[in-house]
């Protein structure tokens, strides 16, 4: 069974109470006017009426930034898209219902414990970059395009999920992020809302399944490990067996070998080395045994030191 996590964030849909400067000057410039009336023509109560004219005169104007879209109605009716910048309404008769953010915004977006095809419970987080692209849309289709999309990334990771194994969610995440991607733009465009991409965060699977595929990942290793030292086995054995017709019908690079495989064993100091009595007397090695051994012994005898009572 699949918990759906839905991460809401700001209402981008919401009118946020701004100060409106351009209000505020008209506003003044009517009392400025109806004081300088009144003070002129010596008729106070021009005042008071300029200050009603102002007032009502300062819903007309109104600031969009340059990211955003105001939707106005009309009597309740559609009658077009407004900003950015300053632009003009109707008092009391023109309503702005919405402004509609046109900047790419990020949507977090989770399925907790959702079986994928082989059973598997998993939890993955992602994250959806999106845009309005048709304001008129997102304000006239969707009574809140942000949940609205929001709940489409939901239902569309869990099916996702479930038609997909463990193997290719853990391998394929590129293919899974393109076919989000492809499925919840197509249950958002008639929305006027555009997916840029999809991106999974994280994909957690059970403790105990983290351990079993560990020991099944270590004994991969291994047995590749093992066949490759099978491999190099092999190849050695062949260069022996080449080598092995070579000084079958050339004696002397047979002893050019011996006398480099005792040179290599008693060129270090104190070295020991162990040569079957077959081999000696197949390769001729007994006079350059005996010679080596001399020479080991007068290196060693020269190279002691004299005991410290011995007279000059």
């Amino acid at each position: 069974m699949a918990n759906i996590v839905v991460r809401r964030g700001e209402d981008y849909a919401s009118v946020t109470p701004r100060v409106n400067v351009v209000a505020v000057a008209i506003l003044l410039a009517c009392l400025g006017i109806g004081a300088l009336a009144a003070v002129t023509l010596g008729r106070p109560f021009l005042l008071p009426i300029m200050a009603i004219v102002g007032v009502l005169l300062m819903p007309a104007p109104r600031i969009a930034q340059q990211w955003e879209r105001a939707v106005v109605l009309r009597l309740g009716r559609f009658i077009g898209l407004r900003g950015p910048g300053l632009y003009w309404l109707v008092p009391f008769i023109d309503v702005v219902s919405r402004r509609i953010d046109q900047r790419v915004v990020t949507t977090g977006f989770a399925a907790e414990q959702t079986l994928t095809s082989d059973t598997v419970p998993v939890n993955v987080d992602a994250v959806l970059f999106w845009v309005v692209v048709d304001p008129e849309k997102a304000a006239l289709e969707v009574q809140s395009y942000a949940t609205a999309v929001s709940w489409a990334a939901q239902t569309a990771l869990r099916d996702i999920i479930g038609r997909t194994s463990l193997a290719d969610l853990l391998r394929g995440r590129d293919r899974i992020e393109d076919a989000l991607q492809k499925v919840i733009d197509e249950r958002s465009t008639p929305w006027g809302v555009t997916v840029q991409s999809v991106e999974m965060r994280d994909i957690v699977i059970p403790t105990q399944l983290q351990e079993a595929m560990s020991r099944e990942a270590q004994a991969a290793r291994e047995k590749a490990a093992r066949i490759i030292l099978g491999e190099a086995e092999m190849e050695i054995a062949a260069s022996f067996e080449t080598a092995a017709r070579v000084y079958q019908n050339n004696p002397t690079a047979l002893q050019l070998r011996a006398m480099n495989i005792l040179y290599e064993g008693l060129k270090e100091k104190g070295a020991l080395m162990l040569i079957p009595s077959s081999a000696v007397e197949t390769m001729g090695m007994g006079g350059m045994l005996g010679a080596a051994a001399a020479g080991q012994a007068w290196k060693q005898t020269n190279e002691m030191p004299p005991p410290p009572n011995a007279t000059r």
